[in-house]
């Protein structure tokens, strides 16, 4: 019995801790690169105020996340300044927002909730 109880432990502290899959990181820092480009956009783009915000606050999401699970600060803001680079300047994609919104909202626990509540802390 305490072999089980032991077993079931460590498959729960092993899944809790797995981290994030190469292509998952790399998709997360796509985003955060696609969301600061959002936030940075020239007045005149057709994109709303409160689209900064969530774009704020899913980068904050996003790191929040990674330091969680384990990533270094320093790995995750190195993939981040690289995305920053690719996607500063670019006009507003609806699409690929959009898809960023819904990695997130499918790949961190709660993470649409938790923008949520990082947008309404911002001010």
């Amino acid at each position: 019995m305490k072999k089980i109880i032991l077993l079931l432990s460590l498959l729960i502290f092993t899944s809790a801790y797995a981290g994030m899959s190469d292509s998952d990181k790399s998709k997360a820092w796509e985003c955060s690169g696609i969301y600061m480009a959002n936030y940075f956009l020239p007045s005149g783009e057709e994109f709303e105020y409160s689209m900064k915000e969530k774009s704020m606050a899913s980068v904050k999401v996003l790191k929040t996340y990674a330091l969680e699970i384990g990533i270094s600060e320093k790995e995750w803001d190195e993939g981040v300044n690289k995305a920053v680079d690719k996607y500063y300047g670019s006009k507003y994609d609806k699409t690929k927002t959009e898809d960023c919104h819904s990695f997130i909202a499918n790949s961190i626990p709660n993470g649409a909730e938790r923008v949520k509540k990082v947008v309404q802390t911002l001010y």
